[in-house]
């Protein structure tokens, strides 16, 4: 395995804005200092922006040496002198994913464990505003808090105050076995988010911020841990957050602590760090030999256990441990056991690609990817599958142009997209529904209600979006808020996207005006409702309806990635906002439907 560091290709270069752009302290403005209590941090102060910038606070005490697969401890009490908080806080090791090509930027690097920090950004003379907090995705297993909100603050008039998060990854956050459950924390990374939720609670207050407002989001395996944050302890309220934002929900096989799986997984770790049952020291514990072993024998132990699997996937992923995580998703959100009061869950058009495989070209190759993606299934389940996704003997292998779909009619992503046709399509679809956009409905449904006015007896209410805005793959929606020094999607897109998410987070309703969805321009579209305000009904069990969120106009361009690989890309002029609201059960040919048969195999997928 190499480890290179994060490199981005030109295809995940659009989704993932991992360096943010330079903040300088102007000269003729004093750094702002804030007092924690454990400790003093100066930060800059950006005039771009009018913010006041923090760039690595310490949250938690480094998870090192004893505190290695435990949870999160206060940090150290340090006031000796005034810590600058300018700087980015070292990455977390990163422990990349199996098979992917290198260009892809899922790579695996060596990073520092002691990486438990977080970045505040907050409007200058900030008084008691909401709060945003951040978890960055990446498989639970690459990245950090590299994401820059200015952007999106500004966009919304500096309304709410950003902490952006890092946590465990790989093995160092998510090492499961009957040994790390008996010594240790399972599930550290998680404890390491809610660790940050409680500092958020003790701490947001001196940055002028509100922690009985408290926003929770996320994309990817963040908004999946999102999620999780919502099912902890089987829902518990512990007055946390309110609201969820979960851009495509990665929801991943969630085996149980000690299940096969995992404990594989523990074992081959053990022996590639030298603590294995035979390799060992004479008298010493596997487990103790690793919470004592090299961190850079560890790190590569991490990465080169996660990079092993099939394609796409990471080894190192969160587990039902029967505390903090006590049910499947599939389960739990379907019993509406979550804690918050507001969810906007979203998914992306083409959340299959890039980790799915683009090589299945053959009825033999799709046949072996649904073996061995799901080989728990029965015989029953795969005729079901074959039958919902229009499969037989005579579907096509690749067929026609390459282009997007509309979603409410003929053809579907079934089998067409701007990616792929045929079974290579379908395949994309399948992996899309199951672990990103099912999973965002099952969340929508979780703080549903069956009534007409949206708010279920306990409060809570939902609501869903697409992001529909070519190439709709899975990540690229993050240049659309995390917008500084973007030019993709385009201003107007972004503008009013950011608007949503922000008036989300400061107002508990993703509902703008409609002058500020069509971003300035006059040929846009948006569903229109009442004052002056976009229609875009709450989600409910009776009536699940999406807001599509598009554009058209523009030049299409195709971009190369690799062989297998390509996609459409609309640059130029013209291109306008196009906002519609859509039926969610019959979605993409039916997608509801297929949606209910992944909550009823969660069981055997696990999810």
């Amino acid at each position: 395995m190499s480890f290179l560091g994060i490199g981005i290709c030109r295809l995940v270069l659009l989704a993932l804005t991992l360096v943010p752009a330079s903040l300088t302290n102007p000269i003729h403005t004093a750094s702002p200092v804030v007092d924690l209590g454990y400790a003093r941090y100066q930060g800059v102060y950006n005039d771009t922006y009018d913010l006041n910038v923090f760039k690595g606070i310490r949250y938690a005490a480094p998870p090192i040496g004893k505190l290695r697969w435990q949870a999160p401890k206060p940090p150290p009490v340090n006031r000796t002198a005034v810590i600058p908080a300018t700087k980015q806080p070292p990455l977390c090791p990163q422990s990349g994913a199996a098979e992917l090509p290198e260009v892809y930027g899922f790579n695996s690097a060596l990073g520092d464990e002691d990486c438990l920090f977080l970045n505040v950004f907050a409007p200058a003379g900030a008084k008691e505003l909401p709060i945003l907090l951040w978890i960055h995705g990446g498989g639970y297993g690459l990245f950090g808090a590299t994401y820059d909100p200015s952007d999106w603050m500004k966009t919304n008039e500096n309304g709410f105050i950003s902490v952006m998060i890092q946590y465990r990854l790989g093995a160092f956050g998510f090492l499961s076995s009957e040994d790390v459950q008996k010594y240790g924390k399972t599930n550290a990374g998680l404890l390491d988010m809610r660790f940050a939720l409680e500092w958020v609670q003790k701490h947001v207050s001196k940055f002028g911020g509100d922690p009985s407002r408290v926003t929770i989001g996320g994309e990817s395996s963040g908004a999946g841990a999102v999620m999780l944050q919502a099912m902890a302890y089987g829902g518990r309220e512990d007055g946390l957050f309110n609201n969820i934002i979960a851009a495509s929900p990665y929801t991943a096989t969630q085996f149980k602590y000690n299940d096969k799986v995992p404990t594989a997984h523990y074992d081959d770790f053990a022996a590639r760090a030298g603590c294995s049952d035979d390799r060992r020291s004479s008298g010493s514990s596997i487990f103790n030999c690793l919470v004592h072993a090299d961190t850079e024998t560890l790190q590569y132990a991490s990465g080169n256990v996660s990079t092993s699997g099939a394609w796409g996937t990471w080894a190192f992923l969160p587990v039902t441990d029967g505390v903090f995580i006590q049910e499947l998703p599939s389960k739990q959100l379907l019993e509406k056991k979550v804690s918050g009061k507001r969810v906007l869950s979203g998914n992306n058009a083409n959340e299959g690609v890039p980790l799915s495989p683009p090589t299945i070209n053959t009825t033999a190759a799709f046949m072996q990817y649904l073996q061995s993606t799901f080989p728990n299934f029965t015989p029953l389940d795969v005729a079901q599958i074959l039958s919902m996704y229009k499969v037989a003997s005579s579907s096509p292998e690749s067929a026609g142009l390459l282009y997007d779909t509309l979603g409410n009619r003929d053809p579907t992503a079934l089998n067409q997209s701007e990616f792929a046709t045929g079974l290579q399509q379908t395949a994309f679809n399948i992996f899309a529904e199951s672990a990103f956009d099912c999973p965002s409905y099952w969340l929508a449904d979780a703080f549903s209600s069956e009534a007409k006015d949206g708010i279920n007896d306990q409060g809570k209410e939902s609501w869903k979006y697409q992001y529909s805005v070519t190439p709709a793959y899975h990540g690229v929606d993050l240049t659309a808020y995390f917008s500084v020094g973007a030019s993709v999607p385009n201003a107007g897109f972004r503008d009013a996207f950011q608007r949503i998410l922000g008036n989300f987070i400061i107002n508990d309703t993703p509902v703008i005006s409609t002058t500020d969805a069509k971003g300035g321009m006059a040929n846009s579209t948006a569903p229109e409702g009442m004052n002056g305000d976009i229609d875009w009904p709450r989600w409910t069990a009776d009536a699940p309806v999406l807001m599509n969120l598009n554009t058209t106009g523009g030049t299409l361009v195709r971009q190369k990635v690799t062989d297998h690989l390509a996609y459409w890309l609309i640059e130029g002029s013209g291109i306008t906002n196009e906002f519609g609201l859509a039926d969610a059960r019959a979605w993409e040919g039916g997608r509801g439907e297929r949606c209910e048969f992944w909550q009823r195999v969660g069981s055997r997928v696990p999810q």
